[in-house]
């Protein structure tokens, strides 16, 4: 079997992703059919969070190689114009949704929107 660094490297990247995946849908699962007792939703979120971080390090690591590379960096230049890009498209979605949230919460219905 064909044996080098970058195959172990694969195999290594795999495992780990594999691993935080089923340790983030296991907590889940276990909340979910616990009826919602088991663990907090706090928990759930920070740990959830913290294993997607985590699992976008190691496919950074170990499936793109960032940080192997010499001279330039054109792909660490590349990867955080495109982290900038979805931290404006994904606070920008949430602050319309808040927004539209809060303008929808302060309408009142009044008698001629009632249909009878």
């Amino acid at each position: 079997m064909y044996r080098s660094k970058a195959f172990k490297a694969y195999v290594t990247g795999f495992v780990l992703s594999l691993i935080s995946t089923l340790i983030a849908w296991s907590v889940v699962n276990a909340h979910v059919t616990s009826g919602h007792r088991r663990y907090s939703h706090l928990f759930i979120n920070v740990l959830v969070l913290s294993l997607a971080i985590l699992q976008l390090v190691v496919q950074l690591i170990f499936f793109l190689h960032l940080g192997r590379e010499k001279k330039p960096r054109w792909n660490l230049q590349a990867l955080l114009a495109a982290v900038g890009i979805i931290i404006i498209l994904v606070v920008g979605s949430i602050w319309i949704m808040n927004n539209l949230n809060y303008s929808m919460m302060n309408m009142v219905p009044t008698q001629e929107d009632q249909p009878f």
